[in-house]
């Protein structure tokens, strides 16, 4: 079953975020497997305490453990390290059918 990665991130330093993490980044979840579903920034908080005006992402993986085996790689450590005081992030992981197909 696919999987999905679901990032929510204050930024603080866009220009230096986008230009280092988000390019080395980007380049790792294509080399693992993933895709992006969606990148944008400006989310609106409707409830809870985190994430008004956050970057949102969302990437496809084919499973779980494909999405895992991107984010424990020693390379996608090494990319985090360039968000560090940057941004502060929420990541979550979940299983689900495709999005085009209905939920039932």
């Amino acid at each position: 079953m696919p999987a999905y990665m679901i990032v929510t991130a204050k930024i603080a330093d866009r220009d230096a975020f986008i230009s280092g993490y988000g390019v080395a980044a980007g380049a790792l979840v294509n080399k693992f497997g993933g895709r992006y579903v969606l990148r944008g920034p400006g989310a609106e908080l409707l409830e809870g305490d985190f994430g008004d005006g956050a970057s949102m992402v969302i990437s496809k993986w084919p499973n779980k453990e494909a999405a895992k085996v991107f984010w424990d790689s020693p390379e996608y450590g090494e990319a985090k390290k360039l968000r560090e005081g940057i941004a502060d992030v929420q990541v979550l992981l979940i299983e689900a059918p495709s999005l085009a197909e209905p939920v039932k």
